[in-house]
């Protein structure tokens, strides 16, 4: 008995022993854990490519409402369903702290933060070059950077995290806007610096060019106007960029059409279609293993033709429904009328050249919708006119309104999507926009350096700037006396229209509640001067035990 006690005892002193060097320490061969997940190139490119996703759910997939907060409550759309599922028509509920809106878009911006956060902090023990490392970290300080600047403009301060968060904390406490603004900047111009050039990188991904584009935007906001000058000359003068002039891509031959509307046509976002416009185009990718478009479930894909193309099923004209619906034609696919244009983006700015603007021809801009009912056509015509509608119809309203294009894809949509391949009639599973998206294009940034140019009084190469994108466009040049940051408001509705996302540029120019009072009547009963900012998460605030998470004037 006394030999099996010893025995035990000695087996036992031997594990115990062993306890102090590695005998029992856990090596992961066979399934990923926090010590071997970022050892290999091919470890980082996951990571990395996780950013893309995040940034895609945030602007693009997330559901068929908060991506659309970047449209709705600003001057350019509002709300047919006035009840809907928080989107802006009700300000004081919308904009309340403790609501969606407020807290979706906090915790996807801070993920993409944390993501990148642990791809720089894991960096230098991987196994990769060093060379490889400072791309990775040139990557991953782009997006977090890119992260930075929306919260600095949705929310104004926030807290900085800069470092991998490995345990519980609860001491957060606001940096200011102008520190984060600062930081944003120092991520975007480390990118800038390291990152491959656009010519060299895969279609979707980010490039100098793209970081260079958005330093422009950044130094605009921080108020350093030739600094922005020269990040947006940078990409201007890249010799992989250009405006496109001539029609191009998939369906270059296709009448009507011309160069604008060959830039949103399905595939022809990307350089493999000869477009060097596109500076950062985010990757939809319709039922592809990864990509967010989905036939069967188009609430996670990009759900812009489903808002903003009208409900035309309930057009009742001279007693009869003169559309079927819904048709993926230029009636505006199995739109639901929910982001209405104002009066002010589908009329007044294009009042000085209505017809001349290439970005309002009817291909476009659509106002002239082409009747389905045969007995309808053969009594009253064979097209319903935004611009003068029939007797009892009201435009705008849900049912019609002239809508831009581009959030469509007339005679188009994915081939699953057609009940009637013959009359292009489509299924309950339509809404969704299957195109890939410019989060970046060349465009914009002529706009910006023309607001730079602008904000030093040099009005002539504002202006200058400015007449290059509409002699592209074929509208009439505009004056140097007609410069004003209003006119390139209004320039960017024209030229970018339901494709910016809007509100970043209101809130980044403190011009959110101006441009709402003076173009969207809908919005401005409820606007406060304190939504130019959105509260920060009531539940952000309540976890923060540890200190205090301070709210923005004007919310509980």
């Amino acid at each position: 008995m006394k030999i099996k006690i010893y025995t035990i005892t000695l087996l036992l002193s031997v594990v115990l022993g062993s306890c102090s060097s590695s005998f029992l320490d856990e090596k992961p061969l066979d399934f990923m854990s926090a010590t071997n997940s970022f050892l290999t190139q091919e470890d980082i490119d996951c990571s990395i490519n996780n950013l893309y996703y995040l940034i895609r759910r945030e602007f693009y997939s997330r559901d068929e409402n908060r991506p659309m907060d970047y449209l709705y409550g600003t001057d350019i759309v509002y709300d047919g369903e006035p009840n809907g599922t928080e989107r802006h028509s009700n300000m004081i509920s919308a904009y309340h702290s403790t609501g969606n809106i407020a807290s979706v878009h906090w915790s996807l911006l801070y993920h993409t933060i944390s993501t990148a956060n642990t791809i720089i902090d894991r960096l230098p023990a991987s196994e990769v070059s060093e060379e490889q490392k400072t791309i990775a970290e040139a990557k991953a300080r782009f997006f977090r950077g890119f992260a930075y600047r929306t919260l600095a403009y949705l929310y104004g301060g926030v807290p900085l995290l800069l470092t991998e968060i490995v345990e519980p904390k609860f001491d957060y406490v606001r940096a200011s806007k102008e520190e984060v603004l600062k930081q944003a900047l120092t991520d975007v111009e480390f990118a800038a610096t390291h990152l491959p050039s656009l010519s060299s990188v895969q279609d979707g991904e980010v490039s100098n060019a793209a970081a260079y584009h958005l330093l422009s935007e950044l130094y605009l906001a921080t108020a350093q106007y030739q600094k922005a000058v020269d990040a947006a000359t940078t990409v201007i003068d890249d010799p992989a960029t250009g405006l496109m002039y001539t029609r191009f891509g998939s369906r270059a031959n296709e009448v009507p059409g011309d160069v604008y509307w060959d830039l949103f046509r399905k595939n022809n976002q990307n350089r493999g279609s000869g477009n060097t416009e596109g500076i950062w185009v985010i990757q939809i990718e319709t039922d592809t293993p990864g990509g967010s478009g989905s036939l069967t479930a188009k609430d996670q894909t990009y759900t812009l033709e489903r808002h903003h193309a009208p409900m035309v099923r309930d057009v009742k004209a001279h007693g009869m429904n003169p559309f079927s619906w819904p048709i993926g034609d230029y009636t505006g696919g199995r739109g639901i009328g929910w982001a209405i244009s104002t009066r002010y983006f589908s009329d007044e700015i294009w009042k000085d050249d209505f017809y001349g603007d290439m970005r309002n021809a009817n291909h476009n801009f659509v106002r002239k919708f082409a009747v389905h009912n045969k007995e309808y056509a053969k009594l009253y015509g064979d097209t319903i006119d935004t611009q003068n509608p029939p007797v009892g119809v009201t435009v705008p309203s849900r049912p019609l309104y002239a809508y831009q294009s581009k959030c469509t894809t007339p005679y188009n949509h994915p081939d699953g999507l057609y009940s009637n391949s013959k009359t292009f009639a489509l299924n309950s599973g339509a809404g969704a926009t299957y195109t890939d998206q410019y989060m970046f294009r060349l465009a914009e940034t002529y706009l910006l350096r023309a607001e730079a140019y602008l904000a030093l009084n040099d009005k002539n190469k504002a202006a200058a700037d400015i007449n290059v994108i509409r002699d592209r466009a074929h509208a009439k040049p505009v004056s140097v006396s007609q410069v004003t940051l209003d006119y390139i408001l209004d320039e960017r509705m024209r030229e970018l229209g339901v494709e910016e996302r809007r509100r970043i540029t209101l809130m980044r120019m403190g011009k959110l509640y101006d441009r709402v009072m003076k173009c969207n009547p809908y919005y401005a009963k409820e606007m406060e001067k304190h939504y130019e900012l959105w509260p920060i998460p009531y539940k952000e605030i309540e976890a923060n035990r540890g200190a205090v998470l301070e709210q923005n004037p004007g919310y509980e």
